[in-house]
């Protein structure tokens, strides 16, 4: 690998014309310069260039290494220019990785990004399970909950609020709670690890869950409730939730549209489950590249920009 530099002081010096001005280009002295081509010579026991106090002229054989030596300078600016324009311009392309239901969100969140960078494609990677940040050569994650990548760099963009929701249409044929105590009555839909062993109406056990609930005055209520309908997708725990089989406790940002529109209908407005962390998280050397730091940037902004529940 030494030797390739030497040979790159010799295209270098021969393209500026003297050692002197080759040394202001390689931020070498005009005397470091001269040794390495003189070591090159010495190693290859061939002369390169003929030196007077005027100019330096190429011999025979320096005219015939010179074009490989020039197409290594290339190659090797090449390589810098590369690496400075990943540093410097968005480009290439940016892998993101989410669950299912942010689809809705990274959109209009990197949109902006991609419109001012044409030059930039995105790779949306969409699933509820943890994806292998690694082997999926992901430049940013979005995460719910915890963080079991320690190799990563984390940052919060938001907490998401928890809210009780359900359908007209649900309500219609089965009342409203009034309080929490009123939530074991109804259907309950529910997120499948959301589940441990709880009581239904007629004694037996069967899949349930603990709903923890505060209210304004930061009274708490622990509420066990048998889930009717358990699914591993925060998307359908929505759709069934608009279809009108049962209640839900469902992400704020994501309920608000169908809230504005009349498909769902808050429950319960005083009291809320638990927020939830959601977490931005790259590489430790991925925010010096140009496409993770302008889409983390765009991430950040979108986020911090959600309405929250009343």
């Amino acid at each position: 690998m030494e030797d390739l530099r030497h040979y790159a002081v010799f295209a270098e010096t021969v393209s500026a014309g003297s050692m002197s001005a080759a040394a202001r280009r390689l931020r070498m002295t005009p005397s470091a310069v001269s040794q390495t081509i003189r070591a090159l010579e010495a190693r290859t026991g061939v002369v390169l260039l003929h030196r007077s106090t005027r100019k330096l002229t190429l011999t025979e054989a320096g005219e015939r290494c010179l074009p490989y030596c020039k197409r290594l300078l290339e190659a090797r600016n090449g390589a810098a220019a590369s690496l400075e324009q990943a540093r410097d311009a968005p480009t290439g392309e940016l892998r993101v990785a989410a669950p299912i239901g942010f689809a809705a969100h990274i959109s209009p969140a990197l949109a902006p990004v991609l419109a001012d960078w044409p030059c930039l494609r995105l790779k949306l990677i969409l699933d509820d399970k943890l994806v292998d940040l690694i082997d999926a050569r992901v430049d940013l994650a979005v995460r719910v909950g915890g963080l079991p990548d320690t190799n990563w760099i984390g940052r919060k963009l938001c907490d998401f609020e928890g809210i009780l929701c359900a359908s007209p249409a649900y309500l219609g044929r089965r009342g409203a709670p009034a309080t929490p105590a009123d939530l074991p009555e109804h259907d309950w839909l529910a997120m499948e690890g959301e589940d441990d062993e709880a009581v239904s109406e007629d004694g037996e056990r069967g899949p349930g869950t603990m709903l923890h609930l505060t209210n304004g005055k930061g009274r708490q209520e622990r509420v066990p409730l048998a889930i009717r309908i358990g699914t591993t997708s925060q998307v359908a725990l929505h759709q069934l939730c608009e279809e009108g089989m049962g209640l839900a406790s469902l992400f704020y940002p994501d309920a608000r549209p169908a809230l504005e529109q009349g498909r769902l209908v808050r429950l319960l407005p005083d009291w809320r489950p638990p927020s939830v962390p959601v977490t931005m998280v790259m590489p430790r050397s991925g925010g010096g590249v140009a496409k993770a730091r302008v889409a983390a940037d765009a991430l950040l902004r979108y986020f911090a920009a959600l309405t929250t529940a009343d």
